[in-house]
Parts: C-alpha cells; structure tokens; sequence
C-alpha cells in the first residue's frame, strides 16, 4: 500500500518518535542494571530510529521530478534507501548484539535492580506495539479478500509501509526475548542467560535483515506488478473489438505508486488508421482509470497485415 500522494508518512513518522523515546529509556535501564540483553535493545531501538530518518529521506527525494538525467523520476530512491536500512539493521543492529552478547555470555555479571528492566521493556512494548498496529493496519489496506498477513507483506510494494513492520516485529520479538531473559537471569541467578537474549536478539535482527534485504532487491532490479494488475491490463486491451491479441506485456514498479507499462497489442486485417488510433487513446484511458498508479504507457501496435507495421504510440503521465 503506497502512501497517496501529498499524504504524510504516518507509520514511519509513528516508529520513529517511538524507537527515539524507547532508545533513551533503554539506555538509561541498561545503565543502571548492567544487563546486556537491554544494551542490546537499546542499541537495536537506536538503529531503528536512524533507520527512519532514511526512510524518510528516502521519501523525500523520491517525490523530485523527472529530469533529463532521470527521465522516469527519482522513485526508485525509495528501494535504494531502504536497501540500506536494511544492511544497518543486519550489521549495527545485529551484529553488535551477537557481539555484545557473546561477550557477556563468556563473562556474566549478576544483573541489579531488575526492575528497570522490566519497567521500560514493558513501556517499550506497549510503544513498539502501537507502532506496529499502525503499520500493519496501513499494510492490510492493500489486502485482497482470503489473503494472509505473510502474502500481503511479501506483495507490498511500499518500503515506508514493510519495513516498518518488519522492524516493529522484529522489535516486539527482541522485547520479548530480553524480559525472558532478564527472567531467568534473576530467578536461576545465572547471568549468562542474559548474554543468551542478546544473542538472540541479534539472530533475529540479522534475519528480518535478510528478508528485507531481498524484498528490496527484487525492487531494485525492477519487478513487475501484480499478477491481478497485468491480467487486468491484458483484459481491457483485449477488450477493443479491434484488437485480436496482446503479444507482449511488460511492467515495471519504478516506485510504490508509478507502474511502468510496455504493451505490445495485435490488430485484425482491414482496420482503418482512424478507428486504430481511437482504439489505442480508448485503451490508455481505460488502463489509467483501473490502475492510476500505471503513470508511464508505452504501446506499441502491430497489424496482422504487416508484423512490422511502423505504427506505435506513446504516452506519459503523472511525471
């Protein structure tokens, strides 16, 4: 689900008011408890803040309009930004977990006032909880009827919309590991299960990094929309009486909410330029009303008289 036009980023804007408040209130519980599966959220809530920030830069610079170097626009800054996100999350936020963990782990320290510990993990739920509802409710808007959770996520096209939830997951699975470990730290008093949540915390940075990772490069590389989009645009070609097939269909996401489209459209022996050229203004006009965000229309026409009949149109807007 792309965020309209002009519309504010609320998920992103959401995550990151909340990773910056629960950022400080961990470092401050992981300063007076000495435990390592706190510094380690601590360190993973200041990563996802940052992360944010160049969610929101990515934003930015991928609404700037098309110029004579970048003539289908800026959109794709969005993927590239996020690509990023996502190599942070798997290196700061993952890899200094596993680290700090690791070492912990090898020398335990008793963990003291356990109660901050538990104060703030459960404050930072509750945060962390908020913003992934939020996330996940902008997610599902784009759902389609019978579809599960998973299905919508790894079809959204919208950076600002999956990776905030993918962190907010990743966030509430990392609160929940730390309380656990915390837990058994105190209760058995063997510190080194503290150790044990941050490593945990770690791996599981380090996976949802992954996945985002090849969500992003499918995008990156030019993926094409959905199945529902191109059957749908094939229908409405197919849907002039002077049309007999559609030889080749190509689309390509150039952002959330720009769909690039090259179609290829065969007409029948004996059809007039006139009634060709109507027919062709017919199908852009009913493709743009379906699918608003296919802004870009290359279509090229072919006659069953002559294969290589030099006729083709083009047309672009929303640049």
């Amino acid at each position: 689900m792309a965020e309209a036009k002009g519309e504010k980023p609320i998920t992103v804007y959401g995550a990151l008011v909340a990773n910056l408040v629960i950022a400080v209130a961990k470092f401050v519980a992981a300063a007076f408890t000495g435990s390592s599966s706190m510094l380690s959220e601590a360190i993973h809530s200041l990563v996802d803040t940052g992360n944010e920030g160049l969610l929101l830069l990515g934003l930015k610079r991928s609404k700037k309009p098309a110029d004579a170097r970048h003539p289908f626009g800026y959109g794709q800054e969005m993927y590239f930004w996020s690509l990023i996100v996502a190599m942070l999350l798997f290196s700061i936020g993952g890899g200094l977990s596993v680290y700090e963990g690791v070492m912990h782990a090898l020398n335990p320290e008793p963990i003291e006032e356990p109660i901050w510990n538990y104060a703030v993990l459960g404050i930072a739920f509750l945060a962390e909880g908020t913003s992934w509802y939020i996330a996940i409710k902008a997610m599902m808007k784009a759902r389609k009827p019978g579809e599960g959770v998973l299905k919508t996520f790894r079809r959204s096209k919208d950076p600002s919309v999956y990776t905030v939830v993918a962190e907010d997951t990743a966030a509430l699975l990392g609160i929940i590991a730390a309380a656990l470990g915390v837990f058994l730290s105190v209760t058995l008093d063997q510190p080194v299960y503290d150790g044990i949540a941050s490593v945990v915390i770690g791996v599981i940075l380090i996976g949802v990094a992954i996945m985002l990772v090849i969500e992003t490069r499918e995008l990156l590389m030019g993926e094409a929309a959905g199945e529902d989009v191109v059957a749908s645009i094939r229908e409405i070609a197919m849907g002039a009486p002077a049309v007999v097939s559609v030889p080749h269909l190509r689309t390509m996401h150039l952002a959330p909410d720009q769909i690039l489209l090259n179609i290829e459209v065969e007409f029948r022996t004996g059809i007039a330029p006139r009634e060709i050229f109507d027919t062709v203004e017919g199908i852009q006009d009913r493709i743009h009303k379906a699918h608003p965000h296919v802004q870009r229309i290359f279509l090229e026409i072919r006659s069953l008289q002559s294969a290589q009949m030099a006729v083709s149109s083009a047309v672009a807007q929303g640049s």
